[in-house]
């Protein structure tokens, strides 16, 4: 058995491989490319990137964030997306721990993370969120139940209903308030992704977490932008944000506010 703090290491290194993989994604999925073929390249000289300029972070930080061949600036996106599934990875090796048997909850949420990773980014670029991301979510986070069961499979069927439902239902009556269309299909399926794999317990914490923090940061890019209120503010971020924090803080979160509200229980 390795020592836990080389399990780190390896599930540091594992994770910055699949932000490598999740930038490829980010990239061509919007673009309706296959995130197979071709090799990665360039997006402004068509370079082909070889193996020793396409390890994760490294090769940025020796190349300075530029392209070997013509010199293009390459975004942060690409490192940040690669240090954040990383580290992500870790945090979750040490939540769910290898060595205690935890294995399947480990592999079952950093699955669920990096989704979530690459539906963020891609609906903060294009303000979409990709189907061939969240509708086969939705299926493994429903098969995961059934099989691993992480959660039980009625809590994970109930997340679908209830999370796709709720964010449909809003959005209907957002429309027919302001006659203007709210959040796109695209969220309501994100969201019952969401259920699928946490559970229905989960859904109104993420629903608080999102508004909340989608109120704060929306409100500022309103204020510095200068279309006011016409600048699109996309939602599947906020619900990614909720969603993560669910997995590593949700459960302490509302057992201990529900130890306040019935301290005698």
């Amino acid at each position: 058995m390795l020592p836990f703090n080389l399990q780190l290491i390896f599930a540091f290194v594992f994770g910055l491989t699949i932000g490598s993989f999740l930038n490829v994604c980010i990239y061509r999925l919007p673009l309706k490319r296959s995130i197979v073929t071709p090799p990665s390249a360039c997006p402004s000289c068509g370079y082909r990137i070889r193996f020793y300029d396409n390890i994760p972070v490294l090769s940025y930080l020796m190349l300075w964030g530029r392209c070997r061949k013509c010199g293009t600036h390459i975004s942060l996106i690409y490192p940040a997306v690669e240090l954040a599934t990383g580290l992500i990875s870790m945090a979750l090796l040490v939540k769910y721990n290898i060595l205690n048997s935890n294995f399947p909850e480990f592999f079952i949420y950093l699955i669920f993370i990096s989704a979530l990773i690459c539906i963020g980014f891609i609906d903060l670029e294009h303000q979409i969120i990709p189907d061939v991301i969240s509708i086969p979510g939705i299926i493994a986070g429903l098969f995961f139940s059934l099989v691993i069961s992480h959660i039980p499979w009625m809590d994970s069927l109930i997340g679908i209903l209830a999370g796709g439902g709720i964010l449909y239902l809003v959005a209907i009556l957002f429309e027919l308030i302001t006659k203007k269309e709210g959040m796109g299909g695209g969220d309501v399926k994100l969201l019952a992704m969401i259920g699928a794999f946490l559970g229905w317990k989960a859904i109104p914490f993420v629903i608080l977490v999102s508004s909340l923090t989608g109120s704060i940061i929306g409100g500022a890019a309103l204020m510095m932008s200068k279309k006011g209120i016409r600048t699109k503010i996309p939602f599947g971020p906020f619900l990614a944000l909720g969603a993560v924090l669910y997995v590593f803080f949700g459960k302490e979160i509302i057992n201990w506010y529900i130890s306040i509200l019935s301290p005698g229980l």
